[in-house]
């Protein structure tokens, strides 16, 4: 069974969209979606390369700093004349390894990049959301952020973080009519979750083939996910479909019951 191929079509005609990470992979993914549809994007990235051939407004910036996330957010209203979504895309994959071998850098790392990053990114846009009126901002979390994920303990507890956050600030901004929702991803189909799958198995003694093998048999659908399907579900819920959604943690991983 195959995911989307293409975004999903709705009018999102002069929606200011900001994308962390969006020059590549999922983000870009997203960023193309929005654009095809009318909105105007924004993006920042930390690779150079994707920043290269990126075809959308764009600024370097690492979300390891505090500062850079801020100026990031700064720079897309700026650039778009105001905000009306967040995509809080940002993530690493952190270390594949048992907590006696995580180090306190693994830790402060994956932690910074893949939580408190959205903190800073959101704290910045919330002015600009209020002053359009009210807005979106969804969030990247991870199956791995309602499953215990063993040897990804930092990534896992980051992506538990998400949801928290996201949870918590829907309430704080609902009255503002400021949504915020996260998306978990499963098995997405590219470069890094075969790193991911590649470390896991070295990790645990297993073949590649047996790993993905069993990764794939813990969703009921026994697929990979594609980004346009992580993608379509950002376009949906900012969308005016998704007009009154909000605090949810929407999982998009072809039913994923666990993860070894």
């Amino acid at each position: 069974m195959q995911g989307a191929t293409t975004a999903l079509t709705v009018n999102l005609a002069g929606l200011r969209v900001a994308i962390s990470a969006g020059a590549g992979g999922i983000g870009r993914v997203m960023a193309d979606g929005f654009a095809a549809r009318g909105a105007r994007v924004f993006v920042c990235d930390v690779d150079e390369e994707a920043l290269a051939g990126c075809p959308h407004p764009a600024t370097r910036a690492d979300m390891a700093e505090a500062a850079e996330a801020e100026r990031f957010v700064d720079q897309a209203v700026a650039s778009l004349g105001g905000l009306d979504v967040l995509v809080n895309n940002v993530g690493i994959a952190g270390p594949t390894a048992g907590i006696e071998k995580v180090t306190p850098e693994d830790v402060e790392r994956t932690l910074r990049i893949d939580l408190a990053a959205m903190f800073d990114c959101s704290r910045r846009a919330v002015p600009a959301l209020r002053a359009a009126g009210g807005g979106s901002i969804v969030n990247l979390s991870s199956a791995a952020g309602r499953f215990g994920f063993p040897l990804r303990s930092p990534y896992a507890a980051a992506k538990w973080g998400v949801v928290g956050f996201t949870k918590s600030l829907a309430i704080e901004l609902g009255p503002e009519r400021i949504r915020v929702n996260a998306i978990l991803p499963g098995l997405v189909a590219g470069d890094r979750i075969r790193r991911v799958i590649e470390a896991k198995a070295q990790a645990q003694g297993m073949s590649f083939r047996d790993k993905e093998a069993e990764l794939l048999r813990s969703a009921s659908l026994r697929c990979y996910v594609t980004p346009y399907d992580i993608a379509n579900m950002a376009l949906y819920l900012c969308s005016p479909f998704g007009a009154t959604i909000s605090g949810q943690a929407l999982s998009v991983d072809g039913d994923i019951q666990y993860l070894g």
